[in-house]
């Protein structure tokens, strides 16, 4: 259901890809719909924020500097409750698809990314 607050109103939400580009489109994106956002643009930085902003759901690349986005990943599902990872890739291999959703991703998109599939995506996997 959509409000006028946007479908992902007040939801915590950490995008994480290191083109500044993407990650401002992303970021953006999201905010139309409410969400409040935090970025990072490597994956040892996205777990500093994963820790201080505890988001409800993180959009995150797959190919980071520092830590791979299966790193992070698999930090993030140690949380509780863990949040929805939405992975964003520019690899269309099949194997790393299955592999992300294997380890709790809840979905894989790949590159370019329709914002509005994006959006889709978390708020599906946060069930709104």
């Amino acid at each position: 259901m959509t409000t006028d607050a946007g479908r992902l109103a007040g939801t915590r939400v950490l995008v994480v890809d290191d083109d500044p580009d993407i990650r401002m489109a992303m970021a953006l994106a999201l905010r139309a719909e409410g969400a409040v956002v935090e970025t990072a643009e490597d994956g040892s930085v996205a777990l500093h924020r994963v820790e201080a902003f505890a988001p409800e759901a993180l959009v995150l690349d797959l190919m980071l500097p520092g830590q791979s986005g299966f790193t992070v990943l698999e930090q993030c599902r140690k949380r509780q409750p863990p949040p929805v990872v939405v992975m964003v890739t520019a690899n269309q291999g099949r194997r790393h698809a299955s592999f992300a959703q294997s380890m709790g991703a809840h979905a894989y998109l790949v590159k370019p990314v329709p914002l509005a599939r994006l959006i889709d995506a978390v708020a599906t996997g946060l069930d709104r």
